[in-house]
């Protein structure tokens, strides 16, 4: 296989393993790939090809099934630590040689995934252009003449030119989307804290957001929810709560003419028009909203003392190292100390109001369909006016986190100039599981592929949150595929959501004198093990009654932690039964201890 027949998807990766191929020689394909890329600004450190074969020769095929990123290559933004690289945030000068991965670094190799290397930005993540870095800027992938978007320039750009399928980000303003809508992928910023920010370093601590860069919907939605676990050492995490939005006919909010602001750029103009066309006629109900309360938002982002969260991270930066920061964040440092303790207080309160005025637009929308940038400037015109052009490309960003808003960017079609235009869908904060399955069905219909070789989407889809008459059922031991139960759940209709693994705070024991022979499943918190392999199945209410009834003691149903960081109903043992019962958690799963016990 050479690195022009590997699909650049987490499910191109994954029909490559099933046909034979080897992990190591994805790394080498993809390594192949970043030395002929004609952007050589993405990148800020990449780890050694070495490192990265041997950590894919590591990876125990028998888990191929089970871990949801097995051998799936991935990009950092470097402003989130990576283990034995250095967290730079693009000035050399604050450096430090990471010792540990971030939070959601972590989670995600946990999966399975390869860190591949880390990613240009815009210095300290401030800027939405991408041209504010010593390491060079990142262009446009289909201009060079253009601005690529930022400040997560890198990561969008490695993924729209298929270098990895999926990179993390950063958005505190649209720093994850807005580089998406420019290189023709997929940005989804989920609710402020869900996502730990532990070991990434701040912007405007208040609200972050680590992002997903990626080349479909339902494959930033995947790493979204694999790297969701609450963090208790983050002070802004938030547990993982459901919003639901309708399912079909889903009524949107757009932009009423008046508001349409796109600073003279007709292609702009003209493809958000389609995008509305095209939501309509595929379904979704498109009614105007009040966008003021949202525009103000937006302007007090950089326009107000609320700048200021920005300085009390960079303050020591700024008075030891001022003169070598990049000049237009030297500025918003500058222009913030005229702020005083009271002008944030009123900014805040001002943020509230608004917040409350937000609520009549959300009691008649499910969300918002905006354009995610009025515009694409070129290198030059940014470097002209580095902050006036800044400031209109978040003009329908900015206002997302400040507001308590989750939001997917997706691909909306080209323009006369052959430059990419994006829309993004935005919606209250916990509904990421909803919005993920509207933004998928949107892009299908207005623009169906990603990236510079326009790949086509996938056929999986975001599962979106369980369904009012569906019940997830966690299986760990008879129940799993091609064991003697399974025919339990497919009689009833059952239909296999995820294979994956429980949080690693559970043990695995065989039970004694069960027929079939059946595990029990105990958690036992501090415990930190493997994970262990489950299943996840949905079945209706009804059906999931029957089930349950038939389950037999010292089994019992309750409520599983799995590696995402979701807790669903599912099998567990009552920890009476194990304690003369053999400990098999050390091979990870019951199909793993069966097997060893046939050898």
């Amino acid at each position: 296989m050479s690195a022009s027949t590997l699909t650049p998807t987490i499910a191109g990766l994954r029909a490559a393993y099933a046909d034979g191929c080897a992990p190591a020689q994805v790394v080498d394909e993809v390594f192949a790939r970043i030395d002929a890329c004609p952007d050589p600004a993405v990148w800020i450190a990449l780890r050694t090809r070495d490192a990265v074969r041997a950590e894919a020769r590591a990876l125990d095929p028998a888990t191929r099934g089970v871990l949801p990123l097995w051998g799936v290559p991935f990009a950092v933004k470097d402003n989130i630590d990576c283990a034995g690289l250095a967290t730079t945030c693009a000035f050399p000068q604050t450096a430090y040689a990471a010792g540990t991965d971030a939070a959601v670094v972590a989670r995600l190799r946990a999966a399975g995934a390869l860190v591949v290397g880390k990613t240009n930005l815009d210095q300290f993540a401030a800027g939405l252009v991408g041209v504010r870095s010593p390491f060079g800027a990142p262009r446009c992938a289909f201009d060079s003449d253009y601005v690529s978007g930022g400040s997560s320039s890198g990561s969008a750009v490695a993924v729209a030119r298929g270098l990895v399928p999926f990179a993390l980000g950063t958005d505190t303003a649209g720093s994850g989307r807005v580089p998406a809508a420019f290189n023709h992928v997929v940005g989804v910023k989920p609710t402020r804290g869900l996502l730990s920010t532990t070991g990434v370093v701040p912007a405007a601590r208040s609200i972050d957001c680590v992002s997903v860069l990626a080349t479909s919907v339902a494959e930033a939605d995947l790493v979204r929810r694999l790297a969701t676990a609450f963090d208790p050492s983050d002070p802004f995490a938030r547990p993982a709560e459901t919003r639901r939005l309708p399912a079909n006919g889903a009524t949107l909010g757009v932009l009423a003419p008046a508001d349409r602001e796109f600073f003279g750029d007709g292609d702009a103009a003209a493809l958000y028009a389609r995008a509305i066309e095209i939501a309509t006629a595929a379904g979704f109900r498109c009614v105007p909203f009040e966008f003021a309360p949202f525009r103000e938002a937006a302007r007090l982002l950089y326009g107000s003392a609320l700048v200021a969260e920005r300085l009390a991270t960079l303050e020591d930066t700024f008075d030891a190292h001022g003169d070598a920061l990049e000049p237009a964040l030297r500025t918003i440092l500058s222009g913030a100390r005229a702020h005083h303790a009271a002008d944030a207080f009123r900014a805040s309160h001002r943020i509230a109001a608004l917040r409350r005025r937000c609520e009549d637009t959300w009691a008649a929308v499910d969300a918002l369909l905006l354009p995610t940038a009025p515009t694409i400037y070129r290198v030059d015109d940014v470097l002209a006016d580095p902050l006036g052009r800044n400031v209109n490309l978040g003009t329908y960003t900015n206002f997302v986190n400040l507001l308590d808003c989750c939001a997917v960017a997706i691909p909306a079609g080209f323009g006369t100039r052959g430059l990419p235009f994006g829309v993004t869908l935005v919606a209250p904060a916990f509904c990421d599981d909803d919005l993920a399955v509207l933004a998928d069905r949107l892009h299908r219909a207005l623009e169906p592929s990603s990236g510079v070789a326009r790949t086509p989407l996938p056929d999986q889809t975001p599962p979106g949150a369980s369904t009012g008459d569906g019940v997830d059922l966690v299986v760990v031991g008879a129940h799993l595929q091609g064991e003697p139960l399974n025919h339990e759940l497919r009689e009833r209709g059952a239909i296999l959501v995820l294979a994956t693994r429980t949080a690693p705070d559970y043990r695995l024991y065989a039970l004694s004198g069960t027929t079939p022979p059946k595990p029990g499943l105990v958690r036992e918190p501090g415990f930190a093990g493997p994970g262990i392999e489950v299943e996840v199945w949905r079945l209706s209410s009804t059906k999931f009654g029957e089930l349950v009834a038939r389950v037999p003691a010292p089994l019992a149903i309750g409520s599983v932690a799995l590696a995402d960081g979701s807790a669903r109903r599912g099998f567990l043992c009552e920890p009476w039964a194990v304690r003369d019962a053999e400990d098999i958690t050390r091979h990870g799963g019951w199909r793993a201890y069966r097997r060893s016990q046939s050898t």
